[in-house]
């Protein structure tokens, strides 16, 4: 059962005296019903069985009571889809049919059987189809009314053409509703409006570019007239020319924007290129960068190994400058024995240290001998790094043997200082005569030659103090100082 907001209301919506008046009117309908079907039935069984040539009465009455049956059925049928809201339109058509077939078999049934019609004969036709007619008339009007109640909002009614235009216009009404169906015109009163229009429209044409308008007027302006028959109203029409404009802008501008896409994809796709090429690019300059980088550390190692070479050079330099002073003291020493064996009366203290003397002359000798091999071991060494590529590990090594080396020359310089305290002298004749043996040693006894940094670092004291004992050095060795002669 349909819910209460759905379910059809026909009696509900009335008021109590309309109610009382639509049962009259159906039991009007009924008994007028059945007075057409009785006189029908007659009438046409009779005209069957003696005109139409079926075989007996009863097979003609059976016919007459299947159409009358047939037309109340799809009466009835069509009263309760207009109920349920579910009317379909052409279900009147057949009923219209049967019911003509039945008013002309009740007409032709009071026909005069010589075939000779009097006007009488007239009349008596018109008597015997009125009922049915009038029956066709009730249910139509009965079905109305039920579908204008069950459906008030319903624009069926709208659409229809009225039937007094198709009597007094057939052609023009027929061109109309023809119009109205095919294309879907949802209401008669818009159908005549558009109607009007067109003709205010084509009226208006005429005044302005005159009778010949239809060569004057442009093709635009004539647009209504030549879309009307296409269901096109004025306003429709007239519109067309630019819509047409608009879809030509928009198809334009779509162009454009593909264009402009299709440029925006190659310009990203050349981006894209640019930016792998800017990558690879990248890539080999940082390979670059890094091989470059490998080989100036290498020139860092080499130079490195290079400067531990000259290191070690230098440091062999030195050694030999401190075996040649070595060689020159050894002398000196050698002097000074020979001069403590001459002087055999001089004191015992001078004695003493004429012996240490010897002894430390016969230490320098031997420290010559070991810097010399040393310095030779540290040129084979030095070869032999060059040769296998390893300049940091020789570097490091020359570096020991310098180390080693002026350690020894530490102990031998230690030995010199001992034998100088053996023979008393004072500290400051001590550091006159280290600097007087480092000129000699270096710069062939050109004392202010010595830089006063490398004298002041020797001797651990001040500038000043260095400066002093250079200049007293120099004065020691104008004297006619020699190392092998003190």
């Amino acid at each position: 059962m349909p819910p209460a907001a759905t379910r059809p209301r026909l009696v509900g919506s009335l008021t109590r005296p309309q109610q009382i008046t639509a049962g009259l009117i159906v039991a009007a309908a009924l008994v007028l019903s059945g007075i057409g079907l009785y006189l029908s039935f007659e009438h046409v069984a009779e005209f069957a069985h003696d005109r139409l040539r079926f075989q007996s009465l009863d097979k003609a009455r059976l016919f007459t009571v299947g159409v009358d049956v047939g037309i109340l059925v799809l009466i009835v049928l069509d009263l309760l889809l207009a109920w349920l809201r579910r009317p379909v339109a052409w279900i009147r058509y057949p009923v219209w049919l049967l019911t003509g077939a039945t008013v002309v078999l009740n007409a032709a049934s009071a026909a005069p059987p010589e075939g000779a019609w009097q006007r009488m004969d007239y009349v008596a036709g018109f008597a015997h189809g009125i009922v049915p007619l009038l029956f066709i008339v009730v249910v139509e009007v009965g079905k109305t009314g039920v579908d204008r109640i069950v459906r008030p909002d319903s624009d069926e009614t709208a659409a229809r053409v009225p039937l007094y235009r198709w009597f007094l216009a057939p052609l023009p009404t027929f061109a109309l509703w023809r119009r109205m169906r095919l294309w879907d015109v949802p209401t008669y009163a818009e159908a005549v409006q558009r109607d009007q229009d067109l003709r205010v429209y084509r009226v208006m044409l005429e005044r302005r570019y005159g009778r010949n308008w239809r060569a004057k007027a442009p093709a635009d302006i004539r647009l209504p007239l030549t879309m009307a028959p296409y269901g096109l109203t004025i306003e429709q029409a007239l519109a067309q020319p630019r819509e047409a404009e608009e879809r030509e802008a928009k198809l334009s501008e779509a162009k454009k924007e593909a264009q402009a896409a299709a440029d925006a994809r190659a310009a990203e796709r050349a981006a894209q290129a640019r930016i792998t090429a800017l990558r690879t690019t990248g890539a080999v300059t940082a390979v670059e960068h890094e091989v470059s980088a490998a080989t100036q550390q290498a020139a860092i190692a080499a130079r490195a190994g290079l400067v531990a070479t000259e290191r070690a050079a230098e440091v062999e330099a030195q050694a030999v400058e401190t075996a040649a002073a070595a060689e020159a003291e050894a002398r000196r020493a050698a002097a000074e024995k020979r001069a403590a064996d001459d002087r055999e009366a001089a004191a015992e203290a001078d004695q003493r240290a004429a012996g240490t003397e010897a002894a430390a002359a016969e230490e320098r000798e031997r420290a010559a001998g070991i810097l010399a091999r040393e310095a030779a071991a540290t040129r084979r060494a030095a070869e032999d790094r060059r040769a296998a590529q390893q300049a940091e590990k020789d570097a490091a090594e020359a570096e020991r043997t310098a180390a080693e080396t002026r350690l020894l020359v530490a102990g031998i310089e230690r030995r010199a200082v001992e034998a100088e305290d053996e023979a008393r002298l004072l500290p400051r004749e001590r550091a006159v005569r280290k600097v007087a043996r480092l000129a000699l040693a270096r710069t062939g006894g050109d004392v202010e030659a010595l830089p006063l940094e490398d004298i002041a670092d020797v001797l651990g004291v001040s500038t000043s103090t260095a400066s002093e004992r250079r200049r007293e050095a120099a004065d020691l060795l104008a004297t006619g100082y020699q190392p092998d002669a003190s």
